[in-house]
């Protein structure tokens, strides 16, 4: 009986693959719990546990995120935290990499967003299939943001810089609060318009970072709708790299600051001037090569052309071999042709007489067999061909009736009779 054979994993390889479940299966993911052995390390990353009466989990928390913290945290807090689940290669311990930590109470907002998000995605809204390339020279660009925005100065700046001669269409709306969603819709709405018309072919809908309710416009289902109906190439770039909005999940890409939004979809001009100088370069060079190519085969064509009057003469003299070559292959054929017919006359001529012999001795032959047929030697023995009046032959008694007239073909004439009647034998 043969055994199956058992996957041996390396400890590193193993943690890697548990890693990767958790990622696929969990992330992002929200924890509430009470926070306990808080310590804040020399390089600025945090350590921590949140725990409850159930359970417990290991929490690091790196500078950039603690950096972002709103509040002093302590021992006993009441907290939620937003992260993401892997495994401490090192250990082989379980932990929660924090992007973001709050009081409890956020958590109701957390709930709204998760489940909006698993709805989406369900809907295919995410899907990484319908997520479109962006274009490499954009005609114009459109953006979304507020007009007071640190993320407009951002944005601007960075496109002035790389592409100062893209147009940028500004569509302003609020960006926080209860009426941002509806305003982000109808700048959306009014771009889209213009993008129908081939003003713009890319959206950049930014904002700055902040909390959970301050971004929580970009998590507004119908405006999630509209990013996916966009009929050009759309760049969320809302928050900071560590923050997550519906928005990013629905845009074509996700950029994680307003300012990277930008640099993605502007290429620097100067990298097409070093590209058409490149371009440029290459093809004066080989320009350059193929008008010395040319120029030498033309070198080539003028020696071996020669003077006109000598490649001439050269033609006549070729031309006057080819005219005697002509001839006297007429007149070899013609003698060739003399000879057959004197020797064909010839041979006719001593064959004839004994022809006309043997065709004469056939010919007597075959009137010796005529003659031998001939009906007239028959009745001469005294024999009679009857016919009927309209000239058939009588061979059959059956054929005369009583009375009828008959005439008997003699050796020396002819009879009429009449048929008296008819016997069969």
């Amino acid at each position: 009986m043969s055994t199956v054979e058992r996957r041996v994993w390396p400890v590193g390889a193993l943690c890697r693959a548990v890693a990767d479940a958790l990622d696929a299966r969990f992330n992002p993911v929200a924890v509430r719990g009470e926070l306990s052995g808080f310590t804040r390390a020399a390089s600025g990353h945090c350590y921590f546990t949140l725990k409850d009466a159930h359970g417990q989990i290991r929490c690091a928390m790196f500078r950039r995120s603690a950096g972002l913290l709103d509040f002093r945290p302590r021992d006993g807090d009441s907290v939620e935290a937003l992260g993401r689940l892997d495994v401490y290669d090192a250990r082989g311990d379980l932990q929660l990499i924090v992007e973001s930590l709050s009081r409890a109470g956020q958590g109701a907002l957390f709930e709204q967003f998760l489940q909006l998000k698993a709805k989406l995605e369900e809907e295919g809204l995410f899907d990484a299939g319908r997520k479109r390339p962006l274009p490499v020279m954009p005609r114009g660009i459109g953006l979304v943001t507020s007009r007071g925005a640190a993320a407009l100065h951002d944005v601007a700046t960075a496109l002035r810089r790389r592409v100062p001669h893209v147009p940028v269409v500004l569509a302003p709306a609020a960006v926080q609060g209860a009426q941002a969603p509806g305003e982000l819709l109808a700048a959306l709405t009014a771009l889209y318009e213009l993008a129908q018309t081939g003003v713009i072919d890319v959206i950049l809908l930014v904002r700055g970072g902040g909390s959970l309710e301050d971004l929580w416009a970009f998590n507004d289902e119908r405006l999630a709708r509209a990013i996916v109906a966009s009929p050009v190439p759309l760049i969320c770039g809302v928050g900071h790299e560590t923050d997550f909005t519906i928005a990013d999940f629905c845009a074509d890409i996700r950029a994680p600051t307003p300012t990277a939004a930008a640099e993605l979809v502007a290429r620097p001009q100067q990298d097409w001037l070093d590209g058409l100088a490149l371009a440029q370069e290459r093809l004066a060079s080989s320009a350059l090569r193929r008008l010395d190519s040319l120029a030498q085969r033309l070198d080539v064509a003028a020696s071996r052309l020669g003077r006109p009057s000598g490649r001439v003469g050269l033609q006549l003299r070729q031309l006057e071999r080819h005219a005697q070559r002509l001839r006297h292959a007429a007149q070899t054929r013609i003698a060739l042709n003399d000879r057959r017919f004197a020797v064909g006359l010839d041979r006719l001529r001593r064959a004839a007489p004994g022809q006309i012999e043997q065709q004469a001795n056939r010919l007597d032959r075959a009137g010796l067999r005529l003659a031998g047929v001939d009906p007239r030697h028959v009745l001469q023995r005294g024999y009679a061909l009857l016919t009927l009046p309209d000239g058939t032959l009588l061979a059959h008694a059956a054929q005369a009736q009583p009375g009828q007239p008959v005439q008997a073909l003699l050796a020396d004439g002819r009879l009429d009779l009449t048929v008296k009647r008819a016997v069969m034998d």
